[in-house]
């Protein structure tokens, strides 16, 4: 191990919180920077038991291979895993075409790992089927900043100006428990008087705080953000000169939210129309204002839409670009932002570059030293690529890096289907997650505190993970292994060395929306992390964007008019209730690390069914009783837990379980058109106390 003492940063959440790691006395602590910008001296329970990942017993310490299908797991020598990798890789493209081997990325990978995946993928694999987990998180607040902004910047201004704010909208977010330390920012500015607003069907952390708590009907939010949009327009709260000056299509919008007066809103959301109009009143007449979405109002078949409306607001009220005020998506994996800005999406290229776009090809290509007409074509986003899987033109060897998608993808029992029909999956973790247990071969990779790399955090700062102790002999980064793989397949251009990738990412980057081309490690370090863009090392880099103008064709930016579409499903007489899916305090994704930390998984041992006690007396249950939830694609049995804070039409359950307790089960794929984000915030469910049913339990079986 490095005797010296580390400054990096957390392995979970977009925060990416500020530690130390100190190995000098033989074991690893861990204590958090009471200096770096973002988390301030604080962190989460997972952050603070982080480094119990680093020797855990079940880690991956060496590559597994299977005889055949069917049979176990066995170890074996880097080469023969690389060999059978490479073998399979060619023997399905040229029988099946190039575009027949895929590639599935995770938002926890670095950028450096996140761009050479991307490379990997279009140049020595020449396929167009690569997407990433960050599809299922951060899609429709991307399709709709892109579209109104001209760019995607989860937040446009640092952390800290949130407790500079004096009013906040928070969209179907919860930071209390999802991102702990940043709740410090939000609290400073409740001590100054800040008034907040909280938009959610559960009373949540978050919501507790507020000084107003909006329960919607689950995916009503657009009719919301529209209502109260009507409320600003009829009490001539608008700021018609930042309308005037710096935004276009505002006519449009103005006359499709004449028909949503306050009580029309309220009988289709749910929420009181004195609160709608107190919430948009409190909003429109602070000085400094932000409004927040998260996935709560995204992660739906209209989540691009609902975004825009709640953007709609925003600029009609000239947040975005002035002092502590704007609009703003909290981003929630790891490298969620870097990984889809740098070429892990099945359209993009490094820079934020879309892939059909001719100057876009040309500049990679001649960063990569290939012709640009080499370059496939854009791909399937990432649950069409898992759905495709086996049919004519779809994929049939998959390699998945950091993603557990066997737990995490929507309809989950479907892609574990799905996968089955693969005639090659290969999986790069630390642990023998869900997905990792299917594989033919699996390859051990270094982890967060065994490597150094970027990671761009919500606020698009930049930040360095610096490695703090040795990998087991037999792990491998990522980096390595593609370099080595591409050598097999007889391609040359790739490095092990995340420095190296590092500076062809910003090359890559350069000219490009997010622009890295002035940042460097050196930089980095001196800064404290650099915000993007930041084209040059000649020039300070961009903490606050839209202060200007806004980087779309006019410089100005757009609003669109967007109407309420009813959910991909609603309650009917057999499945009368809504489902929704969330976080826990203390457990992170798929649970692949938190659920192997013990004081973790001891406080949150198993998933349990949040609903409201008049609901439970509906099932004469009480907490503590199991209850089935069946949807139309399967269904689980669980423990009720009681909570008067959510609505009674709506039950909750978290997502951090894979088998028979995993929610994804039973949540719908239907797509956005738009985002391709999966509806995993709002299904039609039934509910009953599982020894009440007719049918015995089916929990490890489909429906």
């Amino acid at each position: 191990m490095v005797s010296a003492p580390t400054k990096t940063h957390c392995p979970y959440c977009s925060l990416q919180c500020g530690i130390t790691l100190d190995v000098s006395a033989g074991q690893v602590v861990l204590a958090p920077q009471s200096d770096f910008p973002t988390n301030r001296g604080g962190l989460c329970a997972k952050g603070w038991t982080a480094a119990e990942l680093l020797a855990h017993p079940d880690r991956l310490t060496s590559p597994l291979v299977r005889d055949e299908r069917g049979s176990p797991l066995r170890r074996a020598t880097w080469n023969e895993a690389l060999e059978r990798v490479v073998a399979n890789f060619q023997k399905t493209q040229a029988d099946h075409g190039r575009d027949a081997v895929g590639c599935f990325g995770g938002g926890g990978l670095t950028n450096e790992k996140a761009y050479q995946l991307g490379k990997f993928a279009r140049v020595a694999l020449r396929t167009s089927a690569i997407d990433y987990n960050g599809r299922f998180c951060m899609s429709s607040a991307a399709a709709a900043s892109v579209r109104a902004f001209g760019i995607d910047r989860g937040l446009p201004f640092p952390l800290s100006d949130v407790a500079r704010a004096d009013a906040i909208l928070i969209v179907g977010g919860n930071p209390a428990d999802t991102l702990p330390p940043a709740m410090q920012y939000f609290d400073q500015g409740r001590a100054r008087g800040a008034k907040h607003i909280v938009v959610d069907p559960r009373r949540t952390a978050t919501a507790t705080r507020a000084d107003l708590h909006l329960q919607p009907v689950p995916g009503t939010d657009l009719t919301l953000a529209n209502g109260m949009l009507n409320i600003v327009v009829r009490e001539r709260l608008i700021d018609h000169e930042y309308v005037a000056e710096r935004t276009s299509g505002f006519e449009a919008v103005r006359r499709a939210v004449r028909l949503y007066w306050p009580d029309r809103v309220e009988r289709i959301t749910g929420v009181p129309e004195n609160d709608i109009v107190a919430a948009a009143r409190m909003l429109a007449t602070a000085e400094r204002a932000m409004i927040l979405t998260a996935r709560g109002a995204e992660q739906h078949s209209c989540g691009t839409d609902t975004v825009q409306a709640f953007i709609n607001l925003a600029l009609a009220l000239g947040l975005p670009g002035r002092p502590y005020s704007g609009f703003a998506t909290i981003t929630g994996q790891g490298n969620g932002q870097g990984g889809r800005e740098h070429g892990l999406k099945c359209d993009q290229l490094p820079g934020y570059r879309k892939l059909d776009d001719p100057a876009a090809r040309a500049h990679v290509g001649q960063v990569w030293g290939i012709n640009p007409a080499d370059l496939p074509s854009s791909g399937r986003s990432a649950y069409e690529m898992l759905s495709g899987i086996g049919t004519p033109g779809g994929v049939r060897a998959l390699w998945v890096l950091a993603s557990n998608i066997a737990v995490s993808a929507p309809n989950s029992h479907h892609v574990i289907e799905k996968i089955g029909n693969l005639d090659f999956l290969v999986v790069s973790d630390i642990f023998l997650s869900e997905t990792a247990a299917l594989a033919d071969v699996v390859l051990p990779t270094t982890q967060w505190a065994e490597e150094s790399g970027t990671m761009t955090n919500l606020e698009g700062r930049v930040i360095l993970r610096r490695a703090a102790v040795a990998p087991p002999d037999e792990v491998r980064s990522d980096l390595e292994v593609m370099t080595d793989m591409a050598k097999r397949l007889g391609v040359q251009g790739f490095s092990a060395d995340s420095e190296e990738v590092f500076d062809e990412l910003t090359r890559a980057s350069a000219g490009g929306k997010a622009d890295y081309r002035g940042i460097s490690y050196e930089r980095i370090a001196a800064q404290d992390g650099v915000f993007w863009p930041c084209p040059s090392a000649l020039y300070a880099d961009t903490p606050r964007m839209f202060l200007e103008d806004f980087p779309t064709p006019d410089r100005r930016a757009h609003f669109h008019h967007v109407e309420q579409r009813a959910p991909a499903e609603l309650p009917d007489d057999e499945f009368p209730y809504y489902l929704t899916t969330g976080r826990m305090l203390r457990q992170y994704q798929s649970g692949t690390q938190t659920r192997r930390v013990a004081q973790l998984a001891q406080a949150e041992p198993e998933p349990m069914v949040e609903m409201h006690p008049t609901l439970a007396r509906r099932l004469d249950a009480r907490g503590g009783d199991k209850i089935r939830l069946r949807t139309r694609r399967g269904e689980v049995v669980m423990t009720a837990r009681m909570d008067s804070g959510i609505r009674p039409d709506t039950v909750f359950v978290p997502f951090h379980w894979g088998g028979a307790a995993s929610i994804n089960r039973l949540t719908n794929p239907e797509l956005d058109p738009q985002s391709r984000m999966p509806s995993f915030k709002v299904c039609a469910v039934a509910v009953a106390r599982a020894e009440a049913a007719e049918q015995p339990d089916v929990t490890e079986r489909e429906i």
